[in-house]
């Protein structure tokens, strides 16, 4: 490959390798660079971008999620935590496409701590926070057509989620006009992430980077640090992110129509790729009516082939995923298991289960279709599944709108089952009963510390 060339190379060379115009040359260039950059430290980017950096070395700290014993700077609370947020790939996800949620929360949390002790942020505050930063991702995203299909390039929590972020901390802030207008040109700078480090331990970096980048770019714009203004108006701004870019102009104030309003996010009942919940459904309907003719037991040396019918989504085409990542994003690996299991859960990507025998057995009777109408978009999309036992026998059924999109929420007790569950791995029934309590009435809450 390109990559591994590279490496070789990078790798290989030494010093042999120099000739000695290359050392001339080279001594020159490094001479002029420590002259221009000592020059520099005297500009006024320079000194903004010092007195912000100083926060490293100051008390202000935050909390890290789950741990009461150390805290961090509020960049890297907001960072580590958006980190631990995607980092099973379970939270929410909008259309277009997005975890909308991840890149906001973090941010918004970490810099309501480190307000100084006089000027409490209240729940309130935080409510409209962030879902000042839910709204302009959403935006952002309608500016583009092509961001209504999954997307096939930049993983979009790291375009639209940083420009969210830094919306949302500006927002906290209470930033003037042209502040926020920097806090988005800075933020822009930030933006951008390959899809291809999806179903790699990187990916969640992509939802902390967002959380950080766009706190970090409200530091700065606090500092007076400017960009582009017009940096949501050019193709060379955000536009860059997206081949058909068109933005167009916010409603008006006087009666605001939230996108959030309009449309809700799914929530996810298991820990992978939003496009597999579709899989997962029709694939444990496809079980119960297998079952039901065979004592209940799965008739695995009965089945000849199965069928998935499903968008093409290449990097959620991965018929043998090797770590729970790839399992993550693997359609075919969801439908094995939920074959096998009749549901799909936290545990179902454990190691153990990924390399069981029966599995990979499956795995390799697996095959996938993409019909023309069966469109990548997470709006529109469909899961079928058909199973062909050994004497031609069929079963299928298809799945047009899982539990937990927003078509079809989670009810409120499942919604409060799946927070206790995934809590009270890490906190006492106590506390996880508490959150909840105050979630529930945050917009009545002094001091949202107190979460």
């Amino acid at each position: 490959t390109i990559t591994g060339n590279f490496a070789n190379v990078i790798h290989g060379l030494n010093a042999n390798h120099l000739t000695d115009q290359v050392i001339q040359r080279s001594k020159r260039m490094i001479l002029d660079t420590l002259g221009v950059g000592l020059l520099g430290t005297r500009t006024e980017v320079c000194h903004k971008v010092t007195q912000y950096s100083k926060i490293y070395s100051s008390d202000t700290s935050s909390t890290i999620w789950g741990h009461l014993d150390f805290q961090l700077p509020p960049l890297y609370a907001a960072f580590v935590n958006g980190v631990a947020v995607h980092s099973m790939d379970f939270d929410d996800t909008w259309h277009p496409a997005t975890h909308p949620s991840g890149a906001i929360l973090p941010a918004v949390i970490a810099l309501s701590e480190a307000f100084p002790q006089k000027k409490k942020i209240s729940g309130l505050d935080l409510l409209l926070a962030f879902n000042v930063g839910i709204e302009v991702q959403g935006r952002l995203l309608r500016f583009s057509s092509e961001a209504r299909n999954i997307p096939k390039r930049f993983h979009p929590p790291t375009v639209v989620g940083t420009m969210g972020s830094a919306a949302a901390c500006a927002k906290l802030l209470a930033f003037d006009r042209l502040k926020c207008k920097n806090t988005l040109a800075i933020a822009a700078s930030y933006a951008g992430a390959p899809l291809a480090n999806a179903a790699t331990q990187t990916k969640p970096l992509h939802v902390g980077n967002a959380a950080k980048h766009g706190l970090e770019a409200a530091c700065l714009a606090s500092q007076g640090l400017q960009g582009n203004k017009q940096i949501l108006d050019m193709e060379s701004g955000i536009g860059a992110f997206y081949t058909d870019y068109n933005p167009q102009t916010l409603p008006n104030l006087q009666s605001y129509p939230w996108l959030l309003d309009q449309q809700d996010v799914a929530i996810k009942r298991f820990p992978a790729h939003l496009g597999t919940h579709w899989v997962a459904d029709a694939a444990s309907s496809v079980r119960r009516k297998l079952v039901e003719s065979c004592d209940n037991l799965l008739p695995l040396d009965k089945i000849e082939k199965v069928i998935l019918k499903v968008p093409e989504v290449k990097y959620v085409n991965r018929p043998s995923p090797t770590s729970e990542h790839e399992a993550r994003h693997s359609f075919q690996f969801v439908a094995c298991s939920a074959l096998l299991d009749g549901s799909m859960s936290v545990q179902s990507f454990a190691n153990e289960n990924i390399h069981r025998p029966a599995l990979r057995e499956l795995l390799g009777k697996t095959q996938l279709e993409h019909p023309t109408d069966n469109t990548p978009s997470f709006e529109s999309l469909y899961c079928e599944v058909i199973v062909t036992l050994r004497d031609g026998t069929t079963i299928s059924d298809r799945c047009d709108t899982f539990y937990g999109h927003w078509r079809k929420p989670l009810k409120k007790e499942d919604l409060e089952k799946k927070f206790q569950s995934n809590a009270s791995s890490v906190l006492p029934a106590e506390a996880t009963e508490r959150i909840i309590e105050t979630v529930y009435n945050l917009e009545k809450v002094e001091d949202c510390s107190v979460l």
